[in-house]
């Protein structure tokens, strides 16, 4: 199974880029198989890109912005429920993979519990040093962003 980042290497946005770099650098980080597949370069990865975003998934004006991300057909998300996926500890199940082992998440009646006392859940699973220095790093970059 190959994951799909579908991207755009001459974005004007820098928005854009930086969250192509985050699921980019994220992947990287977790050593995780993954194609670069560029929408500004080649129309025909940019129309399978437009044509495999589900309906309820595309923007209003119908044009899904990337990075879009697809496990070889299957249709992952886009960064927003990446993002989501990744302050979850979910980035696997959000990608259709198996989880490495340490890496599984607590019972679910555990998770419950915890936050249904009302605690933030904030380990859920066990964290590899780059897992957790990118996750450090996001949210530097979220702070800098807010602050612009």
């Amino acid at each position: 199974m190959v994951i799909k980042v579908f991207l755009a290497s001459s974005s004007g946005s820098t928005a854009i880029k930086k969250k192509q770099q985050d699921v980019v650098g994220f992947l990287e980080a977790l050593k995780i198989d993954y194609a670069q597949l560029d929408i500004a370069s080649n129309e025909d990865n940019r129309a399978w890109m437009r044509e495999n975003v589900p309906g309820e998934k595309k923007p209003t004006n119908g044009i899904p912005l990337p990075p879009q991300i697809f496990n070889e057909e299957m249709y992952c998300g886009d960064y927003d429920t990446f993002f989501d996926a990744k302050e979850d500890n979910t980035v696997y199940e959000f990608l259709g993979l198996t989880p490495p082992p340490g890496s599984k998440r607590k019972p679910a009646e555990e998770e419950e519990q915890e936050e249904a006392e009302g605690d933030k859940v904030e380990d859920n699973h066990l964290v590899s040093e780059a897992e957790d220095e990118l996750v450090s790093e996001e949210e530097e970059e979220l702070r800098e962003l807010e602050e612009d």
